[in-house]
């Protein structure tokens, strides 16, 4: 750093009265009059001889606040956090030899301001194992303070040398000067934050509404806020990934107590908004309409949106201060580009804003970054392998950003990015409760006339299974509320008779009772319209796009209307302007480019196309291609019965020759779920799908259980029961089964109940929150071993079916859904609990947890309302998590000190910086410090761990670590940082394991 950057963040007006401070002062009178002698700098200095008013110490807190005062600001850091300490104590070592140079005033002056720094740090002791970083910048603030102390030195009575007087000048002239250019010469720093002020403005008005789709209503708003219309879900994960709460070697020592501390099996996941808040890389996998799109709205917004609410209502706060880049594949590859560098990320989506130059760049280096990247499967799957590779060179380049890609369930696979340190997790459908909140908002957000319908669709999702059934993502709930209010209460039964009325109501009901007359003078009934729309749902598909030119779109509608008799009449160009303004399906996303308001309507008119083409070899080509999928089960619902028989023949035949066991089970999965799209099948077609479906039965993995359990309530007649399963079997069974949500599989559940598998155990608890809280309790939960297994509430309701039913498991892991008011319906179990799992928001109760108590392992996510204070009440713990806590009080440092039998800790690196100097945890044995965007100061890590054995770095892939600070602690075993490079090895024991 140059000393005109110090500048840019130490003017003179508050860098000079600290330096002054160095100098003694002058006595009334002194040197006024008679000859003037030669003043050693020795005598000038304020921390030496009899005029002493400084100690050392003294100058070191002057050097604390110089380093301080020049790291403040939004720009870069000029040196790396963790090395503050060792700055500030080399920088008072620099000042403190000022008074160890044997020259005076004079002579200085005549030096300058560099030559004089030059000396200074010739004269101390050179800085021991600072960055490059931290060297310049200690380079340049010697330089700066020289330039003021010179420039005190002129200015003292004594200094009578007349043959200096022009260099004086030019010394208060030259820092004049370069305060001017300060004041005149805008901060880079600043530049940024005035662009970044207008751009997450931008982001916040952008992102910050819905489109209801489907809403004919006369006084409705064709848009809603986002934070009424926005209804937070839960993304679930489970047994079969890796659980990022343990490190992924957890066969070794190092992470013996972090084992138990934070409960390997129970389940991931918890509201999808907050799941980057736990892990920094996330893949989302969702069906479509599922919210994925919505969901990262929503994150971008929040954090772009500055009237965050008090207190952190929302449980949003942790993405404050971040920078949202929305990536949305489908825009970036629409004409075959290359996909961006973070330079041209804004120009890629069509934002109006130009950025300063290098911005983007400086924004993810500092790590500040929130990086959505949305629809891994709106690509081709040729291209997807393109698109890791762009993501993981970024990922390379930029740490400590967070990430979000979000996907189709089946576009890739389980591992796609599991190597590059990505958590996986999945939208959960819509519960019984969320469906019902979602009508609730969309009635009141549609208008007083809406008003009427709510409960009767309330009560007719809880009475007809079809509509429940199908209500079950916010895309579908969004137009059963539509069309219930649109035809009066009636709904069509069945996906393809409500695709077919949503169509009609956005193709012409809507205008037509709006009063909208012919705006362009066009008139078309459903069917033309239709006919002509799905030729570009036909090219979009068969492209594997889903977005094309708007020139290009013309031109398909062009060609097409002379051959539809309702339309040929009319002007062609006045056709296609006519569908992309008023048809409710296409829209613009950009000036030159034209797609659909959902994929799933491409989709279904794509299906369509092909079925009046009657293209089934096609089809049948892309019956293993995910963005397929769709197509073909909605295939089958238009084709005539006839048509269905020789779909199903061609894709049994299809999965007979499948190169390998994962496109068969691809196939014959397509095949079995298309089955319920069929308005007629024969019986013996659809006996040989499943016969077909059952050979690949026990599924393979968690990724084959999941594509399973897309099948149905079919699938349930062919799982085997526990009976001479492997514990890996059982395993996916029952992940499959977990995952289909019908009265009848309870009683199948129920038979895995005695299974020796603790991973089944936690499967079982897991399935919870996807059926009848009341009926999984008591056929289920209840008869589940209580000591084997913790018990995962995530909802009031299961709060209050284990308190209703007397339950008093050993372990607990409450999850974001469950309120403290649920929390306390727990209180009378707690003094047996020993295990206890909580995330921020419900850790209100814990200080009324009995001081009488057994809990010996506890776990925490996000920081709790009252801080850390109740940790002095769990006085046995011996083993404790704390994730997601990015800053820690003395007070909270405090209670976790008074934990005397603390063994094992796990943590974020970024809080045990700022750890008290006094802090000691002298028990603690083991230790994981999880890297997020704050470095890991391992220099802090014998002080505070005088006793540690066992050391895990975790989330620090690809970054390099000096372990010399930990060559004083005689007993340490093992340490272990995967995919990181180590320094200072030799500074360690021989007998330490490095485990890399």
């Amino acid at each position: 750093m140059e000393p005109a950057l110090i500048g840019t963040r130490l003017a003179s007006a508050a860098i000079g009265p600290i330096l002054k401070k160095l100098l003694v002062s002058e006595g009334p009178g002194a040197g006024l009059t008679g000859r003037s002698e030669k003043v050693r700098l020795s005598s000038l200095v304020s921390f030496r001889g009899e005029r002493r008013t400084l100690t050392e110490k003294d100058v070191r807190k002057l050097a604390a606040t110089l380093v301080s005062r020049s790291a403040e600001g939004p720009g870069e850091r000029p040196f790396p956090a963790d090395e503050t300490e060792a700055v500030t104590d080399a920088l008072a070592t620099t000042l403190l030899a000022l008074g160890e140079l044997d020259m005076d005033d004079v002579q200085a002056v005549r030096l300058g301001h560099t030559a004089l720094a030059r000396r200074l740090r010739d004269a101390a002791p050179g800085p021991d194992g600072l960055s490059t970083d931290s060297v310049r910048y200690l380079e340049s603030m010697t330089e700066w303070a020289c330039l003021h102390i010179l420039d005190f030195f002129t200015q003292r009575s004594t200094f009578v040398a007349r043959s200096l007087v022009e260099q004086t000048r030019g010394q208060g002239e030259l820092i004049a000067k370069l305060d001017e250019l300060i004041r005149r010469v805008p901060r880079a720093d600043g530049r940024d934050a005035e662009f970044e002020r207008r751009y997450l403005a931008h982001l916040a008005k952008k992102h910050g509404r819905l489109t209801i789709y489907g809403v004919d209503l006369r006084d409705a708003p064709e848009k809603w806020p986002l934070d009424v219309a926005y209804l937070s879900l839960e993304a679930t994960g489970g047994p079969g990934q890796e659980n990022p709460w343990t490190g992924p070697d957890t066969d070794t020592a190092a992470y013996a107590g972090i084992r138990a501390a934070v409960h390997p099996g129970a389940p991931l996941g918890g509201r999808a908004d907050r799941t980057l808040a736990r892990h920094d890389k996330v893949l989302l996998r969702g069906a479509a309409g599922s919210g994925k799109t919505t969901l990262v709205q929503w994150l971008a917004v929040s954090a772009a949106r500055e009237d965050a609410p008090a207190g952190d209502a929302d449980g949003m706060a942790y993405l404050r201060h971040r920078v949202p880049f929305v990536l949305p594949l489908r825009a970036l590859t629409r004409h075959g580009e290359r996909l961006p560098a973070p330079d041209r990320f804004l120009s890629a989506v069509d934002c109006p804003l130009s950025p300063p130059d290098g911005w983007a760049d400086r924004v993810l280096a500092a790590g500040h970054g929130l990086v959505l990247v949305d629809g891994i499967d709106e690509i081709p799957e040729a291209e997807r392998g393109r698109a890791r590779r762009w993501l993981r060179d970024l990922l390379d380049a930029y740490d400590g950003n967070r990430w979000l890609v979000t996907s189709r369930p089946t576009a890739v696979s389980d591992d796609w990015l599991a190597s590059d340190g990505f958590a996986e997790l999945t939208l959960a459908p819509m519960s019984a409760a969320e469906v019902a909140t979602f009508v609730r908002r969309w009635h009141r957000a549609a208008g007083p006339s809406a008003a009427p319908y709510e409960q009767p669709l309330l009560d007719a999702l809880r009475t007809t299974a079809d509509v429940a059934q199908l209500a079950t993502s916010p895309l579908m709930c969004g137009l059963i509320c539509a069309l219930h209010h649109g035809r009066r209460g009636f709904l069509p039964r069945g996906r393809k008779a409500l695709y077919d009325a949503a169509l009609a109501m956005l193709l012409s009901r809507r205008d037509r009772e709006r009063d909208m007359g012919t705006p362009y003078g066009i008139d078309l009934g459903d069917a033309p319209q239709v006919q002509l729309i799905q030729r570009l749902a036909y090219w979009l598909t068969l492209n594997g796009r889903t977005a094309m030119d708007r020139a290009h779109a013309e031109s398909v509608v062009r060609e097409a209307v002379p051959a539809i008799t309702e339309a040929a009449g009319y002007d062609p160009g006045a056709v296609f302007t006519h569908l992309l303004h008023r048809s409710g399906l296409l829209r613009e996303p950009t000036a030159d480019t034209v797609d659909f308001v959902h994929r799933t309507f491409q989709d279904y008119l794509a299906a369509k196309a092909l079925v009046d083409r009657w293209d089934i070899g096609v089809l049948v080509r892309h019956a293993a291609d995910d963005q397929w999928e769709d197509v073909i089960r909605m295939a089958v619902g238009h084709a005539r019965p006839r048509e269905c028989a020789e779909i199903f023949e061609e894709l049994l035949k299809a999965a007979d020759t499948a190169p390998d066991r994962r496109t068969e089970l691809r196939i014959l999965v397509v095949a079995a779920t298309a089955l319920d799209h069929a308005t007629e099948v024969a019986p013996e077609v659809r006996q040989r799908i499943l016969a077909r479906t059952g050979a690949v039965i026990p599924p393979h993995g968690p990724e084959e259980a999941r594509e399973l359990a897309s099948v149905g309530r079919a699938v349930l007649d062919l799982l085997p029961g526990p009976e001479g399963l492997s514990d890996e079997e059982a395993l996916d069974v029952v992940i499959t089964a977990t995952h289909i949500t019908h009265d009848a599989t309870l009683p199948y559940l129920a038979r895995f109940t005695e299974h020796t598998s603790g991973t089944v155990h936690s499967q079982l608890m897991w399935g919870w929150s996807r059926f009848d809280p009341t009926r999984y309790a008591e056929e289920i939960i209840a008869r589940l071993d209580q000591d084997r297994i913790d018990f995962t509430l995530g909802s009031d309701e299961q709060a209050a079916e284990v308190a209703r039913l007397g339950m008093r498991p050993a372990g607990l892991d409450l999850r974001a859904g469950l309120t403290v008011r649920g929390a306390t319906l727990l209180q009378g179990l707690l003094d047996g609990v020993e295990h206890l799992r909580v995330q921020g928001p419900t850790a209100g109760f814990l200080s009324a947890f009995p001081t009488e108590n057994k809990l010996r392992t506890f776990s925490l996510l996000g920081y709790p309302e009252g801080g850390l204070a109740f940790l002095r009440r769990l006085h046995s713990l011996t083993a404790v998590s704390l994730h997601g806590l990015r800053d820690l009080s003395e007070e909270d440092w405090s209670a976790l000190a008074t934990l005397d039998g603390l063994l094992s800790l796990l943590t974020d690196a970024e809080p045990l910086s700022g750890a008290p100097r006094s802090l000691r945890l002298p028990s603690a044995e083991v230790l994981a410090l999880v890297h997020g965007s704050h470095p890991i100061p391992l220099d802090t890590v014998p002080r505070v761990f005088p006793g540690l054995r066992h050391l895990s770095l975790m989330g620090v892939s690809g970054r390099v670590h000096d372990l010399a600070p930990l060559g004083s602690l005689p007993q340490l075993e093992t340490v272990s940082a995967h995919g990181a490079r180590l320094t200072g090895t030799e500074h360690l024991a021989p007998t330490v394991r490095i485990h890399t």
